[in-house]
């Protein structure tokens, strides 16, 4: 489903180009749940950049069902990042002041889905993601790990057929970082691609984990 080809990425700065990621080759399986272990500044968050269309290579090109994301305009890009990837981080990024259930709708304001498409939708997801009791509060009075599962939630909310978690157990507590697992868990029964960067010891020898990948200093191992 996913194939990523001689990827590298330089960052140039005053002095020297840093590169981040150095022909990078991956091939990732329609279903799977891979994680890409790393320790800070390996290159994993970049390479998610760029598989989640956020980000461009220097070199290579990354296929995702056939289409080449990399050469995508920024309005296709776009659209790519809407309907095909949800993106799980570290950093909750989230309206204090809005409610659960509105931020979790979100992605959906620029789409033409009715109100009841919508209340559909969110209530599917809140119930993947065990939210539904906090929908109407505030997200500035919820929990760490309540803030999470919104995310995730909000992340489910266009039926994404890739999730991409970049550290996201990095701000919860053990027992919060378990539940997470459990949705992902859930989320791979139900078809999807999941891409985790982490640099946790809790994924190590997960029996859902279909592969453990390795990259440092911006290579595979």
């Amino acid at each position: 489903m996913i194939q990523i080809k001689d990827i590298s990425k330089s960052f140039d700065n005053k002095v020297d180009s840093f590169h981040a990621l150095k022909n990078i080759n991956l091939a990732i399986n329609k279903g799977e749940l891979l994680v890409l272990k790393g320790i800070s500044g390996s290159g994993k968050s970049t390479l998610l950049s760029i598989v989640g269309g956020i980000m461009k290579p220097t070199s290579g090109f990354v296929l995702v069902d056939d289409e080449n994301i990399v050469s995508l305009s920024d309005y296709h890009a776009s659209t790519y990042r809407n309907t095909k990837v949800g993106f799980v981080t570290q950093s909750f990024y989230l309206f204090d002041e809005l409610s659960v259930k509105d931020n979790i709708s979100v992605p959906l304001v620029i789409t033409d889905l009715s109100n009841s498409e919508v209340d559909e939708q969110l209530i599917s997801v809140m119930n993947i993601c065990n939210i539904s009791h906090k929908k109407n509060q505030k997200v500035s009075t919820l929990s760490g790990g309540e803030k999470q599962r919104t995310v995730i939630a909000r992340a489910l909310i266009n039926n994404p057929e890739i999730i991409l978690c970049d550290e996201p157990t990095a701000n919860l507590d053990y027992e919060n970082s378990l539940k997470f697992i459990d949705i992902m868990e859930e989320l791979k029964e139900r078809g999807k691609t999941i891409i985790i960067a982490t640099h946790d010891p809790i994924f190590d020898n997960l029996k859902s984990v279909n592969r453990v990948v390795h990259i440092s200093d911006g290579t595979i191992e």
